[in-house]
């Protein structure tokens, strides 16, 4: 492949994984814990809702703490998530980009 092609095909990934960049980022992840918690989070990591199951009464700390645990854990659970998405998505281009991808 001569160099001209080869900047033409680096530039044409660079677009593709900025779309897929975009697409990963705008992506609405949900996560659960406990039966009680349930949260969104894009794949840019912004929180952006957290639902919390009205049937759920808190009489003391201790429970303040454990709901506190289950919000936290829920979004343990889409940044995990939001992670192999990602990897997963960008994966082609780490083969591409990497080792004998041309």
């Amino acid at each position: 492949m001569n160099q001209q092609a080869l900047m033409k095909k680096i530039k044409q990934l660079q677009e593709e994984m900025v779309e897929t960049q975009r697409e990963i980022e705008a992506t609405l992840f949900t996560a659960s814990a406990g039966g009680v918690v349930t949260i969104e989070m894009l794949g840019n990591k912004k929180l952006v809702k957290v639902d919390i199951d009205p049937s759920f009464e808190a009489h003391d700390s201790d429970d303040f703490e454990m709901l506190s645990d289950m919000i936290v854990a829920a979004c343990q659970i889409a940044i995990d998530d939001i992670d192999k998405f990602t990897e997963e998505k960008m994966r082609k281009y780490q083969s591409m980009l990497g080792y004998g991808g041309f």
